[in-house]
């Protein structure tokens, strides 16, 4: 049980990714913090899970005072936050920038950048104090190249690199680790219109096509990296951005 008696917060884990790292993390011995922005979801992942530990929270990851209150409860109930996955994240449906509004850039950068700020800042001072911690930052392909999104999201994805690239430069000394891990086509609820005829992109199909997987990733496939990244396997890697993604960066 790798994670064996660990609390771990998980954004966005009412569906997709976030729920597959819930569900890779529970069966590894965590006490998992399930978070999401909806009711039903969250409370579905930890009817999933089972195991009589985790619990469910609702809440916005781009409100400050969600966030403080998710971590407080946290800390209230279990004394300690060892793992934070700052997960949650929205697509801008490669919406260009002359055709980017104010309402849907602050939407993106809100949940894509300025949540994983507002957690890591919330559970870096209980981590420091412990001088023990792991941030895991779901990043993109997007954080490297063009393409993967539109104005908003790719911009956004660049800052969750840089901001885990910082934090790791800050507080690796402290005992905490921090990481990202860069996914690229994965089959989620997120993703699942453009698997539809309506919503097919044509960049998309041709590039996932063009990769040696030469498919859609799976949400498990994801957990499997934030597993790794999670335990103590992992303890000499800082600021590290892992691409998960089939292949896709490789031309």
């Amino acid at each position: 049980m790798k994670l064996d008696k660990r609390i771990a917060i998980i954004t966005g884990a009412g569906s997709g990714m976030g729920r597959a790292m819930a569900q890779e993390f529970s069966a590894n011995g965590a006490t998992v913090v399930a978070v999401d922005v909806r009711d039903e979801p969250v409370l579905e992942t930890v009817k999933l899970l089972d195991d009589g530990r985790s619990v469910a929270e609702t809440a916005d990851v781009s409100v400050r005072a969600d966030v403080d209150r998710v971590v407080a409860r946290t800390l209230e109930r279990f004394g300690r936050v060892d793992i934070l996955c700052n997960n949650a994240g929205v697509l801008d449906d490669y919406t260009p920038a002359h055709e980017t509004t104010d309402e849907l850039w602050n939407r993106i950068m809100g949940v894509n950048i300025t949540g994983p700020f507002l957690f890591s800042r919330a559970v870096l001072t209980p981590m420091l104090a412990r001088r023990k911690g792991v941030i895991i930052n779901t990043a993109s392909i997007s954080s490297f190249v063009a393409g993967g999104g539109g104005a908003a999201y790719t911009s956004s994805k660049h800052a969750v690199l840089g901001l885990t690239r910082q934090l790791a430069f800050d507080y690796g000394k402290h005992g905490i680790r921090v990481n990202a891990i860069c996914p690229g086509a994965i089959q989620t609820g997120m993703t699942g219109h453009l698997l539809t005829p309506e919503g097919r992109n044509p960049h998309v199909d041709a590039a996932i096509a063009a990769t040696p997987a030469g498919r859609w990733g799976k949400p498990e496939e994801i957990a499997h990296m934030a597993l790794f990244l999670a335990g103590d396997e992992a303890d000499f890697i800082h600021g590290a951005a892992f691409a998960v993604d089939g292949g896709w960066l490789l031309p």
